[in-house]
Order: structure tokens, then sequence, then C-alpha cells
């Protein structure tokens, strides 16, 4: 069941609190002992300025999705095909890469902390409106307005994390749950998750700070964050995963029962409200996008401040200036997708594409995302052949493929050591709503029309190909091919790929294959060779769709049903 009908409930709000307190160190709630800390205290009606409960509700913003090296130290898409990790030891992210877990141990069960949220979210709406904060925004929203409209945000996002893990979950609405309380609820269909958390979506939007956010508030939701929740909910709700197509149709919980095209038509349009905002757009360099922290194509973030944490994590061995990892090993795989700065892919005769110079000439987002044998790094070419400074060999954790991540990083090329740079987790951007809306357009219409030409074009020119422009007349398969691809490219990293594979219906084929490396020689001559090398056997079955409700809630929740298989 979602909470046990114990202490816990009394535990979580303490335990919330507690977090307030540190978070706003010494405030003067820390003048209050913890037992007397009260909802009538923190939501106090003599407290104009709402201090404690603006501490709450920034508390709640701490179940925020994170990114980047999260899952046992490693990148959530060191589970697809996109990279391994270069531990070799039995990681989470190899446990979820080979299907090697089960209900009691799903490496990535975010099921507690989210319900945990839900739980603040919900203690908030129902006690704000006792506080009469004094203001408003601009356009006249007063401040208990928005600050439940941002709460509301909170919560919907938390469901979605919760529906495109588990598919459909129990919704609990307003209610805050008391010990005595029944709490032995069943499942909401995977339809009622959808219409619940689209229509919150709806019904906040003009109640949150409006697009572009003030710098000083980067990190609140807007109206352009509801709207972007919404595009990914209904892109996700269309896919033939759920759409009638889904592991059992027949079950309610993980999908529809029916195919309708008219979902693809409710996505197109989710993410063209986006768009028709109008305040968004695209860089013009694309690294730009995860170091500049107040940019047009960020939609909403959660804060990760100023470090070297993603340098250190994962950045080549060999250095000696700074401390590096090298978590994360990309695929054979990412690099061969990422194609030629003409826009053709490596396979097509006049690509260019010259397999004794593999890295020459590459659609740029490679030199962006990818550090490969050559590349320019903190003075010096990185150096993966065998042998060589950033693949010794032996026993120190280093690529297993010759590639290490540089997606997210500074500009380190020309530097001897790393300084700290902006390492924000962008949970919404521009270019996925493009790509949303280009994906969800193609699927509704007979044939892609030029609205879905000129949006992915737009995409393929910002990343610096020449010509950006694709092939006219192209069927809606080889449009879907295309575009799929363009997310593969354009979102690498960002934990799209575990979830786009699984929705799209091809994780039976495409995470359950052997993946490959590239074995570098250096000759006595100076020349380079290349051999493929087979990595690691993904694994995945059916059941994998939709992880594992968690056996410790099934064993306590009478009502709660397991997801097929498990």
């Amino acid at each position: 069941m979602i909470m046990m009908k114990t202490n816990y409930y009394k535990l979580l709000f303490i335990t919330g609190v507690m977090a307030t307190l540190i978070y706003s160190c010494k405030s003067e709630l820390e003048t209050v002992p913890i037992e007397q800390q009260t909802i009538d205290y923190l939501f106090n009606p003599q407290d104009s300025a709402g201090v404690n409960a603006n501490k709450f509700l920034y508390d709640i913003y701490t179940h925020l999705p994170l990114l980047g090296n999260r899952v046992g130290d490693d990148y959530l898409d060191a589970a697809t095909d996109d990279a391994i990790s270069s531990n070799t030891t039995n990681t989470s992210i190899q446990q979820l890469a080979t299907g090697s877990y089960s209900s009691s141990n799903y490496p990535d069960n975010q099921w507690g902390s989210y319900y945990a949220g839900i739980r603040q979210t919900n203690i908030f709406i129902t006690n704000i409106d006792a506080v009469p904060l004094k203001g408003s925004l601009a356009n006249g929203t007063s401040f208990n307005r928005v600050w439940k409209a941002e709460a509301k945000f909170l919560r919907a996002l938390f469901y979605f994390e919760l529906l495109k893990r588990y598919g459909g979950i129990p919704l609990l609405g307003d209610k805050v749950y008391q010990l005595n309380d029944d709490i032995s609820l069943p499942r909401n269909t995977f339809e009622e998750c959808v219409n619940y958390i689209t229509n919150e979506c709806a019904a906040i939007k003009d109640s949150l700070r409006i697009a572009p956010v003030a710098n000083n508030a980067i990190e609140r939701p807007s109206n352009g964050a509801a709207l972007a929740l919404k595009s990914r909910v209904l892109l996700y709700a269309a896919s033939q995963l759920y759409n009638g197509k889904n592991v059992d149709a027949s079950n309610p919980l993980t999908g529809y029962a029916a195919y309708d095209a008219q979902r693809w038509k409710k996505a197109a349009d989710a993410a063209k409200d986006v768009i028709n905002l109008g305040v968004y757009g695209l860089l013009s360099n694309f690294k730009d996008v995860f170091l500049v922290q107040v940019n047009s194509e960020r939609i909403f973030i959660r804060q990760g401040g100023n470090n070297t944490r993603v340098e250190n994590n994962n950045g080549p061995v060999g250095y000696t200036t700074s401390a590096n990892n090298g978590r994360t090993s990309p695929t054979q795989e990412l690099v061969d997708a990422f194609g030629m700065a003409n826009g053709l892919p490596i396979t097509a005769p006049l690509s260019g594409y010259d397999a004794t110079k593999p890295y020459l000439l590459r659609d740029p987002r490679f030199y962006a995302t990818i550090l490969y044998n050559g590349a320019p790094w903190l003075s010096r070419p990185v150096q993966t052949y065998q042998g060589g400074l950033d693949k010794p060999g032996g026993v120190k954790q280093q690529t297993r493929t010759s590639y290490y991540a540089r997606k997210f990083m500074g500009n380190f090329e020309t530097k001897t050591t790393y300084d700290n740079q902006n390492h924000d987790n962008i949970l919404f951007r521009y270019a996925e709503i493009l790509l949303n809306f280009a994906e969800a357009s193609n699927e509704y219409l007979d044939s892609p029309n030029q609205e879905v030409y000129s949006v992915v074009e737009s995409i393929r020119r910002r990343a610096g190909l020449v010509p950006a422009e694709l092939t006219p007349g192209l069927s809606k398969d080889s449009m879907r091919v295309i575009i799929h691809n363009e997310r593969r490219k354009e979102l690498a990293f960002e934990e799209h790929r575990f979830y786009d594979v699984r929705r799209w219906k091809e994780a039976e084929i495409t995470f359950n294959k052997q993946i490959h490396g590239n074995l570098i020689y250096l000759e006595a001559s100076g020349k380079l060779t290349y051999q493929n090398d087979p990595v690691q056997k993904l694994v995945f079955t059916p059941k994998m769709y939709f992880a594992p409700i968690p056996y410790s809630e099934v064993v306590k929740n009478k009502n709660m049903v397991q997801n097929p298989g498990w």
C-alpha cells in the first residue's frame, strides 16, 4: 500500500520538517522544539510573509527528479544501448540492463520518495489558505494561489514519474491520510492517471508564474512548465506501449484497451501550446544549453549548483591535474547514431564516412556528447587506444568501450584543470517539446507535412548539420526513423532513451541484444586500427516494460495489484 498504517505518517511529517530545518539553516523555526512544530505553526495565520510555509514548500522541491550519476553512481542511460558502466562489478545499472532484479530490489525504485513528496504537497495544498500572504505577481495573481499551483505542479510531476515506471498508481486527490484511515487503496487505471495529471496541468497553468520566470525564480515552475509536463504525459499516453498495443491490452492499469489516433493529435496540440507561448527558443550553441543557467531553451530545472561533479564522475582517467572516475562508457551504437555533419547516416553511400578516420566530419552533437580517441581535453588529446593514458588496462576503472561521456561538461579542451560549472538538472527543455510535436504529428498524419519537416529541420540546423534539410516526400515510416534518431542524439544522457524505447514498444529488440565498444590499436608506424568489440549483452523480457510494484507494498495492501509477470 502507499504508506504503512503506523507511526510512519508521523515520522514522515517530522522528517519533512527536519529537512526544512536543515534547508533553512539558522531560522526562527530552530527556536521551537521539534515536538511543538504543528500544522498551525507551519501555516500560521499571523505569518503574512509565509516564512514557515515557504520553507515547507521548498522542502517539497527536494523530491524533484535528479539526473546524472544517480542510479548507483551511473547514468540511467547506462541501462540502455547508449552506454555501459565502466564499473565492472554487479552494479545497480547492470541489473537494470540485464533484467537481474525482482520486485524486492528494483534498482530505480522511487515509489516511497514520490509518495512522500505527494503527501507533503497535500499537506501544503490543504493548509496554505490559512496563511494570509501579502503580495501578488505582476499579473495580479495572489501568492496563495501561486504557491498552491506550484505544489500541484510538483504533485503532478511526481505522479508522472510514478506512472512512467509502474503504469496506473493510486491517486490520493487532496486528502492527507491519518493514522486511523483505511489506506489499502487500489491502483487507478492508466487512463485515470493520465486524465488526472493533464487536468491538473490545465487547471494550474494560469495560476503559475508566466514564462520566462525571473532570474531569482529559475527553479519555480511556470505556465510553460505545466504545459511541457502535459506535452510529455500525452506523448507517452499516445505511444505504442500504452495506446492499445501494450503488454496486456486488456489490463487498464498499463494502458488503453483500444488504439485511438486522436491521442497523437492531443499530444501534438499539447506540444504546440508550448511552442505558441513564443517565449522559448533553441540556443545557437548546443553546449550552452547545459552550461548557461538562464537561457531560452530551459523550461524547468532542479538546481544543481556550481561544481565539477559531472567532470569528476565521468572524465577520462589519465589526467593527473583533475580527479576523473571515467564512470560512463558510451557505446559504439550511440557513436554510430550521430551520423555525419552533412546530415547523412554513416551507412549512406554519399555520407563521406571513412572507417579509417571514424571521428572526422561527424554530426557536431557527437563532439559535444562523446570524448573519443584524439578528442582535445585538458590540453592534450584523449588516448583511448589500448595502453593509452586513458585506457591503460589493469584494474583501474576506465572506459570499457574506448569512449567517455562528454555531455554536460564545461569547455575544458584547452584548460589544464577543472573549475566549477553550472550543473543543473534540466527536467524540461524546448528541444524536447519540438521533438514531441514532430513525433506526435507524424504519427497522427498520413504522411509528414511541412510543419513536421520544419520542426525537425530546426533541431538539425541548430545542431550544425549542413544541409539540415531532409529529403522531400518522406513516408511516415521514414520520418519516424529520423525523429527517433534525432531524439536519441539530441537527448542523449538526459534519461529519455530508457523510456522512449519502452513506450515505442521496441525494447524487446533494441534492449535485447549485444552492444559494442571499439578496440583501438596504435601500431608502431603510428597508424590506428579499429576493431568492433562486444562489451555487454542487454536482456529484456516483456514484463520489463513496467517496473515491478515494490513487493513490500503488495504484501501490505490487499488491494494492490502487481504488474504482469512480477
